[in-house]
């Protein structure tokens, strides 16, 4: 069975320009030669062809405790071709943004530096502000929103009104989702490799959680830290 990463975040004002720029690898981040496919979606007219333009904006005018930004980072199995794992990431990002939550999709594919495994994995970065046809201006998208009157108040959040427990399930479910997204394309190319989005312990597997390593955090260990680190990982069923 191959291992399922899939991790969620959020962040908030001010972060999601940065972070574009860090996943894009633009700027600072150039430098980094992983970037294999990237595309966006589902923006405001205003911000069609410059999804950084939206996430700039986002940072000035969302509200201060806000989130301007999601974030699923998803493991890709390397059974896949390239080109398969783009179909794949594709159909994970029409899960989750849909057809009108503003989206950018990356895919990086990071030389391995720890026991020839490949770590390619895809970043979805999208807004909970859903698009629904009414145009508004930059600032105006990211105001508070008008049930009464839409066209006067900013979009939608999908988030917003939901309890701990409903967002909670939510994020169950689409870990559940995805993680059969996975598998129905391993089936459909021939590979009889499974992933399972349940924690060991709901799996009925007596072992410790695989810590995910950076590859920053890889460069920083010693050669004997990776040999033990990839012994395990070979011992492990």
């Amino acid at each position: 069975m191959s291992s399922y990463h899939h991790r969620i975040k959020s962040g908030g004002k001010g972060t999601a320009a940065a972070h574009a720029a860090y996943i894009t690898r633009q700027g600072r981040h150039s430098s980094l030669q992983d970037l294999i496919f990237t595309e966006h979606g589902n923006m405001p007219e205003w911000a069609k062809d410059n999804p950084m333009l939206f996430w700039k904006t986002g940072d000035r005018n969302e509200r201060a405790n806000g989130a301007v930004y999601r974030e699923h980072e998803i493991a890709l199995p390397n059974e896949l071709t390239p080109k398969q794992q783009i179909e794949l990431a594709r159909d994970i990002r029409t899960t989750i943004a849909g057809e009108n939550k503003p989206y950018q999709l990356v895919i990086h594919a990071p030389a391995s530096s720890l026991g020839g495994v490949p770590n390619t994995h895809l970043h979805l970065m999208l807004s909970d502000r859903e698009q629904d046809g009414i145009e508004r201006s930059p600032a105006q998208t990211f105001s508070r929103y008008n049930a009464q009157d839409p066209e006067r108040g900013g979009c939608k959040k999908d988030s917003g009104g939901k309890s701990r427990l409903a967002l909670r399930d939510e994020v169950i479910e689409t870990r559940r989702t995805c993680a059969e997204l996975q598998n129905a394309a391993l089936e459909k190319h021939g590979h009889t490799a499974r992933v399972d989005h349940r924690s060991y312990k709901d799996q009925g597997i007596e072992r410790e959680p695989e810590r995910h390593l950076g590859q920053a955090r890889i460069r920083n260990m010693s050669g004997q830290d990776k040999a033990q680190y990839i012994a395990r990982r070979a011992a492990q069923p």
